[in-house]
């Protein structure tokens, strides 16, 4: 899919979430159901499979999201796979939450780390990648247990690895 229409579906996700008056936590719920659709096969497999019915896949979201996730929530979702655009969730999501930061005048800045990060971490790693960004940042901590020990972040183009696998491979190349 072309990244027109990624962004295309973006802007209309951004669109519904202002008009439901809660950008935060309809990124929040979107970026939740993204990371799970991506992370388990059989599921990512059923919403992009085209032979099935619309209906029948929009029902998978319904039966899966069903207490989970807000009603709003549900038929974006919903409406993105009944659209045949089932394999672009994640992407379009990014878009999404790309387009929300940059509306309220914000980078997003996406941290992997093996543990959650506490406030205390989050706001002083904000701070510094803010300085470095050249503006806000808003941070998206992502709990990745192959990161091993300190964390991957990446902002926009830019990917700074303080991740311990990496720091001991450039120990064992300088050695």
């Amino acid at each position: 899919m072309s990244s027109d229409r990624v962004d295309g579906y973006g802007q209309a996700l951004l669109s519904v979430a202002r008009a439901e008056g809660n950008v935060d936590g309809i990124r929040s719920q979107l970026t939740d159901v993204a990371r799970a659709v991506a992370g388990n096969d059989e599921l990512m497999a059923s919403l992009t499979n085209n032979l099935l019915p619309a209906a029948t896949r929009v029902q998978i979201v319904d039966d899966i999201l069903a207490g989970k996730a807000s009603d709003v929530v549900c038929g974006l979702v919903g409406m993105i796979v009944s659209a045949g655009r089932g394999s672009e969730l994640s992407e379009i999501v990014d878009s999404f939450v790309n387009a929300a930061a940059a509306a309220s005048g914000k980078r997003v800045a996406t941290v992997r780390s093996a543990v959650a990060l506490s406030d205390d971490q989050k706001a002083r790693l904000a701070h510094a990648l803010s300085a470095s960004a050249g503006g806000p940042v808003e941070l998206e901590n992502i709990v990745d247990p192959a990161v091993v020990g300190g964390a991957v972040t990446t902002i926009g183009d830019t990917v700074i690895d303080g991740s311990l696998r990496t720091r001991l491979n450039q120990m064992r190349e300088a050695l």
